[in-house]
């Protein structure tokens, strides 16, 4: 029953033009880093390292978490209009199901959106004139980060299911982010599921900055996991609403 909830969602979005969206965006926080390592080349060199610096900075504090709310607002935006929620709750599907599936696309979303930013890394590092490719420990870097994401995936997720507006948990998923700096500068990333993004990426660092392996996993599982429970439970209390 998963596998045709999944399949009914792709079809819901067949015809959106997210995978547009999704190529064009994450290229500005690459021009962007390009742009700053070649404004400061004289400082920075540690090539690969220095542009990666560069690259994640923009990306994973303004762009990344935005990017993945904007999928689940919309995944959740065709359910809210043309009173589709009523319809929803009244097919003859788990309740789990329902949000699980919207949940596999979103995690999709944040694999794919990081498989995209290590294509645009290269490309910018061949533009600003390093030789060879990445260093694989940032592709690494690139991989644990999309963990780090995935509970946000569910957490933006439920906040999609709840709240009717559009903008309004993209601009929470941003606030999120700022947030995030700043409590993973005080050392306390694994507390904050935007914060343990930035860790997973190493935004901005040279040097890993995830201590423990398996604090880092056990926090991002963590958090998937309750995210995950609570839209489960929502949506069951939720039910058919008036129109």
């Amino acid at each position: 029953m998963l596998l045709q909830c999944v399949r009914m969602e792709q079809k819901k979005l067949r015809h959106s033009y997210l995978w547009l969206v999704f190529l064009v965006i994450p290229v500005i926080p690459a021009v962007m880093g390009g742009g700053n390592y070649l404004q400061n080349i004289g400082i920075l060199e540690a090539e690969w390292y220095s542009l990666w610096t560069q690259c994640s900075l923009f990306y994973s504090n303004f762009f990344y978490a935005p990017l993945i709310a904007l999928y689940c607002a919309y995944i959740w935006r065709i359910e809210h209009l043309n009173h589709n929620w009523n319809q929803l709750m009244t097919m003859p599907i788990p309740i789990k199901d329902v949000f699980l599936a919207k949940l596999c696309l979103a995690l999709l979303c944040t694999i794919a959106l990081q498989g995209w930013l290590w294509v645009l890394f290269v490309i910018t590092g061949k533009v600003v004139g390093l030789t060879g490719m990445p260093p694989l420990k940032i592709f690494s870097w690139i991989l644990r980060g999309s963990i780090g994401g995935m509970g946000i995936a569910a957490l933006q997720l439920v906040l999609s299911m709840i709240i009717r507006s559009f903008a309004v948990p993209i601009a929470l998923a941003l606030l999120g982010s700022i947030i995030g700096l700043l409590i993973n500068n005080g050392g306390l990333g694994l507390f904050w599921p935007y914060a343990l993004m930035l860790m997973g990426m190493n935004a901005n660092q040279t040097e890993d900055m995830v201590g423990s392996v398996i604090g880092y996993w056990g926090s991002a599982g963590v958090f998937l996991l309750v995210f995950t429970i609570m839209g489960i439970w929502w949506l069951g209390k939720k039910d058919v609403v008036a129109s």
